[in-house]
């Protein structure tokens, strides 16, 4: 079983990592490279997980096989046996937030294909689903590597530390020398608003945007707060669904120096459906006290059925209002609206984004808005 320990065995190993940056924890060169090539994997970081939690276990119990993270292995009595989702979960879940802040995945990396349900022995001959293999065949490796003495638990979860740490003070390194270059340019013409909309445009259509609708709209409320007299009073997480959370939205809105809930935001990257408006009529019923407004935000085209469904609901809603509107042309009539408030609004979207955890907005589509708003503003 995982020990009351087990949170401090980690952040020691994280004050010895820090403490010798420049120098590799691990002397044999085979098991330093398998180690990077878990750790430094950035197209899938479920292997650094499993890694961590596994090692933790070997050195809460080491006569725990790191080979056997599941409990439920299949003709194995030995109690030998631990749960890798546990460690992940309980222990391992703390490095992604402060003050550790390493790139690691947000999920444990039992849920995902490569890890999930084997109840198998993970020897060197297992192939694990999922890509790229050579990161998966390291992880094996390294299990065996650590099962058979050729390189302690301990060390392991050291070096694999010292590179994540290493890789995040990169990352954070490159955001800020960007910052730097764009506040440089601040003596210069601001963007215009159609020029705006063309950097957001770009951006949307990075992989995994799926976050940044919510982001605009945000930014736009925290930048015309004052004027509105409504302010953001919930951004919920990308990945909690509303019925868990008791959401009536992605986002949402009060009046200022309120805190009840008179416009929801719903974003969709595909076209909304009659039956999402079930939902949202499901969601303002629970509300029904306070929302006045139902929004829904959609990078997809405006089906005109939908939306004449959704305006046919006003009467039978008492007064709530429900409506979908594209994302771009929201913004757009924003940044029209309030003209002045166009930078303010970018550098609240800027401190969004680049406030956002990684398993919302990753490391490259913070870098990728960066660099897209200095190309933009460089121009001018």
């Amino acid at each position: 079983m995982a020990t009351d320990g087990s949170s401090k065995t980690l952040n020691d190993s994280y004050q010895r990592a820090l403490k010798q940056l420049d120098k590799p924890l691990v002397t044999d060169a085979k098991i330093r490279k398998r180690i990077e090539t878990v750790a430094l994997c950035l197209k899938n970081r479920a292997g650094v997980r499993a890694l961590l939690a596994c090692s933790l276990a070997k050195i809460d119990n080491p006569k725990f096989d790191i080979r056997k993270p599941y409990t439920d292995i299949t003709g194995d009595a030995g109690r030998d046996k631990y749960s890798g989702r546990l460690y992940d979960e309980r222990y391992v879940e703390a490095l992604k937030n402060k003050p550790y802040d390493l790139p690691i995945n947000s999920t444990t990396a039992f849920l995902t294909p490569g890890f999930r349900t084997k109840n198998i022995v993970l020897t060197t001959d297992v192939e694990l689903e999922g890509r790229p293999a050579e990161m998966y065949e390291a992880v094996l490796q390294l299990f065996d590597d650590i099962q058979k003495n050729r390189v302690s638990a301990q060390n392991v979860m050291d070096e694999t530390i010292r590179l994540l740490i290493l890789e995040r003070d990169k990352r954070d390194i490159s955001l800020k020398n960007l910052i730097k270059d764009i506040k440089r340019s601040t003596d210069k013409l601001p963007l215009s608003a159609e020029d705006i909309v063309r950097l957001l445009h770009q951006h949307l259509d990075c992989k995994n945007s799926a976050r940044l609708p919510v982001l605009i709209v945000a930014a736009a409320y925290n930048a015309a707060s004052a004027r509105l007299g409504e302010r953001v009073l919930h951004v919920h997480s990308h990945n909690a669904a509303d019925k868990q959370t008791g959401a009536a939205g992605d986002l949402e809105i009060t009046l200022v120096d309120d805190d009840a809930v008179v416009t929801a935001y719903e974003m969709k990257m595909k076209s909304v459906s009659k039956g999402d408006i079930t939902h949202a009529i499901e969601k303002i019923k629970v509300h029904k006290a306070t929302i006045q407004h139902y929004v829904f935000i959609t990078t997809d085209r405006v089906d005109p059925d939908v939306m004449e469904y959704a305006v046919s609901l006003y009467e039978e809603l008492g007064g709530v209002e429900i409506t979908i509107l594209d994302c771009l042309g929201f913004i757009f009539h924003f940044l029209h609206l309030f003209h002045r408030l166009r930078t303010d609004f970018l550098d609240e979207y800027q401190k969004l984004v680049i406030a956002e955890p990684e398993s919302a907005v990753s490391h490259t589509l913070k870098e990728a808005f960066l660099t897209l708003r200095k190309a933009a503003e460089g121009a001018k």
